[in-house]
């Protein structure tokens, strides 16, 4: 018998749908069930890599690993990561399939739409229940000709609908009660909960409010959720780095590292442990006023990495980390960015965009030549021959993985991948500057790997004392999610929802 579905959907993008599917993945999990996540279409350039090299959406991995399971790419056959303003590459069951611009991408369709389905299927035939994500807003009238994941995906599995709002953001009426007016009858029909999430103080003081709602909508609010601080879960997408009221301030005792928020930042999630660990703080950047004088620079990955160092160049961000690189400070540079630290980047196909090269930071003694095929790998590598802080650490076994087109020839490498997707492999990766202060690579995730976090925070004068033992920040936090959900919510309506349905 196929899977029950429950489908959670939104009033817009950033009301919290990934953290309610992995919180649920998770709740239901514990509870014995066979969970799976699912969304049709992703558009992120934060990305995983599945086991077997398959590329998806970095929510939907997480939201895997909350269900104890491996990511899978049936979990989200459609992954769409921008390149530019209107264009991106399309990645379908895993794979780089085009590039595309927006009026080229709805004509596809057709196909996407069975890539979709298809994969929907195949995972309602192997668990219980697949919780599925929405994305944007349920009710895009002018892109519902091509929708393949809101109610177009609930419709096809007969499934029932959550809609979620945003209250920290206002106008929590409108968003919930007009997104339900906007939609078809038959698509209102689905619609069985509300959910209000993001509140901040007294819950109870909403309970006029949910009575309102209630008898505008004619739909039962399931849970007025709270907003949940310090959660160290990954983020779709780049937008969570956009609200200026979560700009984190560095104490006097902290250490302060700058990571360039870059036009076309991608899988911005590597440097979550290090903002999980105590006297460290992750400050995202993208002028030179916002730059100061931090402990040290990332360069982070990117989905477009010459025309990101064109706007390194435009903001004058690439005189000012040159400046600093020069006066002592630490640079890192992971995957584009470490392409940006090296002495020239050429794209004579233009696989990238439509520069033939441009110079690079000249930082690292490196050149990169781009190529049309992509590396998508989990990787496992160890540490050889570095120089400076990394010498503590020769031999050192680490984990991550790859996601790039680019091929970079290194004077310095400092890491031997021995394992790709599962397959023994010897790729020489990384460079370093000759005190170890300068470094780079193309695996992302290696700030997982405690020693080698520990080790380069070491170096930047941080104190092991400032930190607790022993915890884990990504396990602890799904753990408060879903204990929040099943005291919030009202539980025993959500299960008869989904199961008598």
């Amino acid at each position: 018998m196929p899977a029950k579905t429950i489908v959670i959907l939104g009033t817009s993008s950033s009301v919290g749908k990934s953290l309610l599917v992995t919180g649920l993945c998770h709740l239901y999990a514990r509870r014995g069930v066979r969970v799976a996540p699912y969304k049709a279409q992703n558009m992120s350039n934060n990305a995983a890599v599945c086991p077997d090299g398959s590329e998806i959406g970095r929510a939907q991995a997480t939201q895997a690993l909350a269900a104890g399971l491996e990511p899978h790419v049936d979990m989200n056959p459609v992954l769409i990561k921008p390149e530019a303003d209107a264009r991106s590459q399309v990645v379908v069951m895993g794979k780089a399939w085009k590039t595309l611009d927006a009026r080229e991408y709805y004509p596809q369709k057709d196909f996407l739409w069975q890539q979709a389905t298809a994969a929907l299927d195949r995972l309602r035939e192997e668990y219980d229940l697949v919780i599925v994500e929405g994305a944007g807003s349920a009710a895009e009238l002018n892109l519902k000709k091509g929708d393949i994941v809101n109610m177009a995906i609930a419709r096809y599995a007969n499934a029932p609908v959550l809609l979620a709002g945003d209250i920290d953001r206002g106008g929590i009426f409108a968003q919930l009660i007009g997104t339900i007016w906007l939609l078809e009858p038959e698509e209102r029909a689905l619609v069985k909960g509300l959910l209000v999430n993001k509140f901040r103080g007294d819950i109870s003081l909403f309970e006029d409010g949910v009575q309102i709602l209630e008898k505008k909508s004619h739909t039962p609010v399931l849970g007025v959720l709270p907003y949940l601080h310090d959660l160290f879960i990954p983020e779709e997408d780049a937008v969570a780095l956009e609200n200026p009221f979560d700009t984190p301030v560095a104490l006097p005792d902290e250490i302060e590292i700058a990571v360039i928020h870059l036009p076309r930042i991608a899988n911005f999630d590597d440097f979550d442990p290090l903002a999980a660990e105590d006297g460290i703080r992750i400050r995202y950047v993208d002028s030179t006023e916002q730059l100061g004088q931090p402990a040290a620079i990332i360069i982070p990955g990117t989905k477009s990495t010459l025309e990101d160092l064109a706007w390194l160049r435009s903001v004058g961000l690439d005189a000012a980390i040159q400046h600093l690189a020069a006066n002592g400070m630490p640079v890192v540079g992971i995957c584009g960015g470490y392409q940006m630290l090296g002495e020239t980047i050429h794209d004579p196909e233009h696989v990238e965009s439509r520069q033939d090269s441009a110079l690079g930071l000249n930082l690292l003694p490196i050149k990169t030549i781009f190529a049309g095929e992509k590396a998508t790998h989990q990787a496992n590598a160890q540490i050889k021959n570095g120089s400076g802080w990394f010498t503590n650490l020769e031999g050192e076994k680490v984990s991550g993985y790859e996601i790039h087109m680019g091929r970079t020839q290194s004077q310095s490498p400092w890491l031997e991948v021995n394992e790709r997707s599962g397959e023994s492999v010897q790729v020489l990766d990384g460079a370093s500057s000759d005190d170890g202060r300068i470094w780079g690579c193309y695996v992302h995730g290696l700030f997982a790997n405690e020693n080698l976090r520990r080790a380069w925070l070491r170096s930047l004068g941080w104190s092991e004392n400032k930190t607790k033992e022993n915890e884990n920040p990504f396990a602890e936090s799904l753990t408060r999610l879903a204990d929040t959900l099943e005291v919030t919510l009202d539980m025993d309506l959500l299960e008869k929802i989904i199961w008598e349905n």
